[in-house]
């Protein structure tokens, strides 16, 4: 079994950042791969051995590949559109970490077979502060053998990891699962918040309220304090939720399974990024309820 020393992480948002934070602390060679030059200079700062807007001029130094992207197609886009995977070295492991379809993950490990590659199918949630700190929980599937080739990566970047089978696409789905939790409790989270603004509640009595009893989550607890604070500068934007619950809808259509909370937290999303919030954090779904004034960032 080959040791793994040489990781890209191609991907450097706000979960992807800490993502390879993590493999640096683990004393990987990480390459960092993204779009946006800042974050290229903030990796490059943190230690990393290169970085740059393509992994395909560092494919045969790599001995694993962790995608920490949006989409399918930015997932074929970096490994198939840009010329990667044919470059990266045959056994090479592709962690794929998005929140995809998992007939989307079947899809793609199928074409990354064609090139001998062999992949996790591996979604991960927590947060940017988890991601940094190395907490992420991971639900993946796979060969078991893909597993064990990972499991030095998989050990810096999660605190948990759940393993969810053999079958590609096992793990997508209990991520598409988690997600219609976190949408649903991000926007009964806003109703109740909006409610509390149009009663004149102030909201950060409101907050502190809920997050000393029995209402409150972790998402209620994370996102409802940017709407105290005004603050809706994006550490997951509304669009990623009109996506995942998308996916979401998807998956229970294929199942013939209903969902009625979901699809309430779909159209609402979906309201909101039609009023022109998509790019806002997921918070500002909030700002679909008429008739409130919210706090404004001081």
């Amino acid at each position: 079994m080959n040791i793994i020393q040489s990781v890209a992480v191609i991907g450097l948002g706000s979960m992807g950042m800490g993502v390879a934070k993590s493999c640096l602390r683990a004393e990987f060679d990480v390459y960092g791969i993204d779009i946006n030059p800042q974050a290229l200079e903030t990796l490059t700062t943190c230690g990393a051995k290169a970085t740059a807007t393509s992994a395909v001029p560092f494919a045969k130094a790599l001995d694993a590949v962790v995608i920490v992207v949006v989409n399918a197609q930015q997932v074929r886009t970096v490994l198939f559109d840009s010329g990667l995977a044919a470059a990266l070295k045959p056994n090479t492991p592709v962690m794929v970490c998005a929140t995809i379809s998992a007939e989307d993950a079947k899809a793609i490990a199928a074409e990354l077979a064609v090139y001998a590659l062999p992949m996790l199918d591996a979604p991960i949630s927590g947060g940017a502060a988890k991601a940094e700190a190395g907490e992420l929980t991971v639900m993946a599937s796979g060969p078991q053998s893909v597993f064990a080739r990972l499991e030095p990566v998989l050990s810096a970047v999660a605190g948990q990891v759940y393993p969810v089978g053999d079958a590609i696409g096992m793990g997508s789905t209990v991520k598409i699962i988690h997600q219609l939790l976190a949408g649903v409790h991000i926007a009964a989270g806003a109703e109740a918040m909006a409610m509390a603004a149009r009663a004149n509640i102030p909201l950060n009595l409101m907050y502190d309220v809920v997050t000393h009893a029995a209402g409150n989550s972790w998402m209620f607890e994370n996102r409802m304090k940017h709407v105290v604070d005004g603050d809706y500068s994006p550490t997951s934007m509304v669009d990623i939720f009109v996506k995942d619950l998308g996916l979401v809808a998807e998956t229970a259509k294929s199942l013939h399974f209903p969902l009625p909370l979901a699809s309430t937290a779909l159209n609402m999303f979906t309201t909101a990024s039609n009023a022109g919030y998509g790019k806002e954090d997921d918070s500002a779904v909030i700002k679909i309820f008429p008739g409130i004034t919210l706090p404004n960032k001081e």
